[in-house]
């Protein structure tokens, strides 16, 4: 039992014997409280709207007709069939179990990620922005209010908005989808909202986030994001061992059929609730979209040529650029195109386990990043395709160029005594050779930076001193393809007495090990975007080190990241978040996490000459931030 102490008033109020102030007393109390409250509504600015920027102002104003990127008067009708890579085994992308169509390479050429709607359309994995990243409008949710601090968040339902089934879409569904994602969804749900302290429902149509920090603008797209799961379809259900149970979604398409681990068709919804909003005019106009998949892309390749599929999005350089001599090339049926984009590449690149002995000590990683030559890999297998990534976040605003300027040294000053001295005084860079095979100059400096971590050559092997123990890892794959770009690096190791074995696993496999971090090292990709945000955390935060399913693959457990991954979340304007990302980017290359890889700032794409896409006024395309093949329609 708690005991509350009475005070004064409580005493003069309560007084058996009168008091002939005691009225006059309440009475001002009542007005000055009355006042002070209002006082204080006045103060809190709320602000309502019809979407959100993260940055500046919102591109389309409210009421606006369509994007611009999209043609209102498209033809609805036709059938698009696309290559997807891998396999798959469920059809719940949002738990840790298996794999989804909808997380496997190929899918993302269609526009999403997943089929359930979202609160707010344009950023995440649900059809992301071709022209504005950082910013996003009303789907689910009509509009949004918030205070001028953004402690908390309410989105107000469409009235219109219901599931396949007719069922109308709720508040209580908005609070489901949080709850069953954070206790039984996908790791990744746990950190991307990770500043959002309750979710509750107001009324049926009005349901408030409250963030646990103020004034974090990335928490109202996070909220936003978050896929709404029809709670009356799931209750009945075991999210978590869903594998083949057919999703209740709300968005364009239907599941049609599907056959598992081979072929899925979704069919267009006649009966869509949101066909009409201004967010969807001109948009997924296929009666039908059929994703075939491929664990080999040269097989793929020859399903593309003979037409078993639309649509070709060619990963390998060498195929790019020999192998599309065939003769619906030369009669004009297949157009082959190089589109040019603004989207941040991954954070593409061979990462280290450092969780393994092995690879905990800096020298040695920094010693077998020497030993990738790039050069040689570009000329020799890519056709000089490809730019070399200097940054974990190229083709980018986030690039660590050059010294780190006086925003950055702010930010990294305090912890000078901790971080390597030549961030400080140097550039970063990556060893450049001639592209001969020659890199002597680069072994000299490996072996050094070996013999220091206390490995010597005994025997033509590399060997601990202290244990006797030979250096051998593993190099975990899913691509066959990517042999040919290890071999040499391989070959290279194997100068140095060090033993690299490759070992190709399917997809499946692959990302259990993954997410179980079971491997030496691995050949991955982490997304990036135009407003890093949560999911950096989930990359680089020492809380996710041991998370299984995350994508800390390196296993970073760095403080330093920690406190600068703090900073990038509570940056007010993009100036902010800039100088924060590029500090973190500094830290993170000069540790030697990974071996960056490469990258290109544009799509290659064959395609059937069956369909048209928007264009502007001089033939340019009008999706600078996504492929956006959702926009097409059939010919």
């Amino acid at each position: 039992m708690t005991c509350i102490a009475k005070p004064a008033l409580y005493s003069l109020f309560n007084s058996e014997k009168p008091n002939i102030n005691r009225l006059v007393i309440l009475i001002s109390l009542t007005i000055i409280t009355v006042v002070l409250s209002k006082y204080s509504y006045a103060e809190e600015t709320i602000i309502e709207s019809h979407g959100f920027a993260l940055y500046g102002d919102l591109k389309y104003p409210e009421g606006f007709d369509h994007f611009d990127y999209a043609n209102p008067n498209a033809p609805k009708g036709g059938d698009l069939t696309l290559m997807g890579f891998g396999s798959f085994d469920t059809l719940n992308p949002y738990t840790l179990k298996g794999m989804s169509p909808f997380n496997t390479p190929g899918q993302f050429m269609f526009g999403f990620s997943e089929l359930n709607e979202t609160l707010l359309i344009g950023t995440g994995d649900y059809s992301p922005s071709a022209d504005e990243p950082q910013s996003a409008y009303g789907l689910i949710a009509k509009s949004i209010r918030y205070p001028a601090d953004i402690s908390w968040l309410e989105f107000t339902i469409n009235p219109h908005a219901y599931f396949h089934d007719h069922h109308k879409i709720n508040a209580d569904d908005v609070v489901f989808s949080y709850q069953i994602l954070i206790e039984k969804g996908h790791p990744r749900f746990q950190q991307t909202l990770l500043g959002v302290q309750s979710v509750v429902a107001i009324n049926n149509e009005v349901v408030r986030f409250t963030f646990k920090d103020k004034n974090q603008r990335a928490n109202i797209l996070r909220a936003g994001e978050l896929p709404v799961l029809p709670k009356h379809f799931w209750l009945e259900k075991d999210f978590e061992r869903s594998s083949e149970v057919t999703p209740l979604l709300s968005g364009p398409y239907k599941v049609k059929d599907f056959k598992m681990g081979q072929k899925i068709t979704l069919e267009r919804n006649e009966d869509f609730w949101a066909k009409n909003l201004n967010v969807y005019q001109g948009r997924y106009n296929f009666d039908s979209v059929t994703i075939e998949y491929y664990r080999d892309q040269n097989i793929a390749f020859e399903g593309f040529k003979a037409e078993q599929f639309d649509l070709f999005y060619d990963y390998t350089a060498k195929n790019w650029a020999m192998a599309y001599n065939f003769p619906a090339i030369r009669q004009g049926k297949v157009v082959k195109e190089e589109i040019e984009h603004k989207i941040p590449s991954p954070s593409q690149a061979f990462f280290f386990n450092i969780r393994r002995p092995i690879f905990q000590d800096k020298r040695v990683r920094e010693a077998l990043s020497l030993m990738f030559d790039f050069e040689w890999t570009n000329k020799s297998l890519f056709n000089d395709a490809y730019k070399r990534n200097q940054s974990f976040y190229p083709n980018s605003d986030f690039q660590a160029l050059g010294l780190p300027d006086e925003g950055e040294l702010a930010l990294l000053e305090p912890f000078k005594k901790v971080l390597p001295k030549a961030i400080f005084t140097q550039e970063f860079s990556l060893p450049v050779t001639s592209a001969d095979g020659n890199i002597r100059s680069q072994m000299r400096q490996a072996s050094k930076l070996l013999n220091e971590a206390g490995w010597v050559l005994k025997d033509h092997q590399l060997v601990n001193k202290q244990t006797g123990k030979v250096f051998e890892f593993e190099i975990l794959m899913r691509q066959a393809g990517i042999q040919r770009v290890l071999l040499p690096f391989i070959k290279n190791l194997e100068r140095l007495g060090i033993k690299a074995i490759p070992r190709l696993i399917d997809t499946a496999q692959y990302k259990v090990r993954l997410d179980q971090f079971d491997f030496d090292m691995t050949i991955a990709s982490l997304s990036q975007g135009h407003a890093p945000s949560y999911e950096q955390r989930d990359y680089f935060h020492s809380s996710t080190s041991m998370l299984e399913g995350s994508q800390n693959y390196a296993g970073i457990h760095n403080p330093v990241v920690d406190s600068l991954l703090d900073i990038i979340l509570a940056a007010q304007n993009r100036s902010e978040l800039v100088t924060s990302m590029k500090a973190l980017d500094r830290v993170l290359l000069w540790e030697y996490y990974t071996i960056p890889n490469w990258h290109l700032n544009y799509h290659r794409l064959a395609s059937w000459q069956k369909f048209e896409r928007p264009r502007s006024l001089n033939g340019d395309d009008l999706t600078p931030y996504k492929l956006g093949v959702e926009n097409w329609w059939a010919k």
